[in-house]
């Protein structure tokens, strides 16, 4: 990992960031750094902390009253936890993705100006102007074509890779810069697993994305660094391909070789 990278070309920045569940510590000394831009996936064993990590760049972990977090987060250079923090302002350049796909039980047009609504703070949009909003976030996530006439139809008609798809689309006109996606392919079959790669390579670059994924394949396929983590810990971070060909720890090396996890 380039460890001299300029702050301006991080998106992330965490130091001696720890967390603890009540008395349990989920986190210990968290430093990294998350390249602006690109496609940076997270592997680990179950319970290591990936989706804990995740949730507390955008700060969802403080809707639990027993966790505790130490250390900073810095997106964008911007200290989330600082006093004076809008948390809503947070959640707007930090959109978060889940494993199992959650439209709202509105129509495809109402799910995706949602968000822009409740942003702005205001029910008024005009047509026109909710057209454009409607049609450009649909385009960016390759999901126009296939639903363009039928805009008023529920959401929860789609199918499960059109549904996740969907709830990306939802994050974009509030134009986040960047996107978290807790496991986005887990409740997908192996097409819609591919379509939502596909379309996760084509958001990089006008977004950060940090993707934790089970599926080291994925993690291959899908992300340009991959951060290995393990009981809490951070114990490797580097571009991808380096580390499933050449880990530099030999607890990474343990876990790609299915060892253990």
């Amino acid at each position: 990992m380039d460890s001299q990278a300029p702050a301006e070309a991080l998106a992330i920045k965490t130091e001696k960031l720890n967390l603890w569940y009540g008395t349990f510590q989920a986190l210990y000394d968290i430093d990294l750094d998350i390249k602006r831009g690109i496609i940076t996936s997270m592997i680990g064993p179950s319970g290591c902390g990936k989706t804990t990590f995740l949730r507390s760049v955008n700060r969802i972990n403080e809707r639990l009253g027993y966790v505790r977090t130490t250390g900073s987060i810095l997106v964008l250079g911007h200290d989330i936890y600082g006093p004076q923090v809008d948390l809503g302002k947070v959640r707007e350049q930090v959109g978060m993705v889940f494993q199992r796909p959650n439209p709202l039980p509105l129509s495809i047009r109402e799910n995706v100006i949602f968000g822009y609504r409740l942003a702005k703070g205001t029910q008024k949009v005009s047509a026109s102007e909710r057209d454009e909003i409607v049609e450009k976030a649909l385009r960016e996530v390759l999901l126009w074509d296939t639903v363009k006439d039928r805009l008023d139809r529920r959401a929860i008609d789609l199918s499960l890779e059109e549904q996740q798809k969907l709830c990306i689309a939802r994050l974009l006109p509030v134009k986040p810069a960047v996107l978290l996606m807790d496991e986005p392919c887990s409740a997908l079959d192996p097409k819609g697993t591919e379509a939502v790669e596909e379309l996760i390579w084509e958001l990089r670059g006008e977004y950060t994305i940090l993707i934790v994924t089970h599926n080291m394949a994925q993690a291959r396929r899908a992300s340009e660094e991959c951060i290995f983590m393990l009981l809490g810990k951070v114990i490797e971070h580097t571009p991808t391909e380096e580390l499933f060909v050449t880990p530099a720890n030999q607890e990474t090396a343990d876990y790609i070789e299915g060892r253990y996890g």
